[in-house]
């Protein structure tokens, strides 16, 4: 994995490194490896983690296909207004 470092600035370049980690699931791995998972535990895990993909995907779906309002845009503070 590269990040460039562009006119010294370390703090933007740490944050885009967070990113691409946060990305590829590199912090998800390092908890879950924090300690031992019983071979029991980590089926109900993926049992659940599985059940929640396949609920996510049939939602967007629905979405889609006009069945469900899509969900509506979160208004950060501080952020410019395109209308204005």
């Amino acid at each position: 994995m590269k990040v460039d470092v562009r006119d010294n600035n370390v703090e933007q370049a740490l944050r885009a490194l967070k990113k691409k980690l946060q990305r590829e699931g590199v912090f998800r791995e390092m908890k879950e490896r924090r300690a031992y998972e019983k071979p029991s535990e980590r089926r109900v895990r993926e049992k659940q983690d599985a059940i929640r993909r396949t609920r996510k995907a049939a939602r967007k779906q629905a979405q889609r296909e006009g069945l469900l309002p899509a969900p509506k845009k979160a208004v950060r503070p501080g952020a410019p207004s395109r209308g204005a």
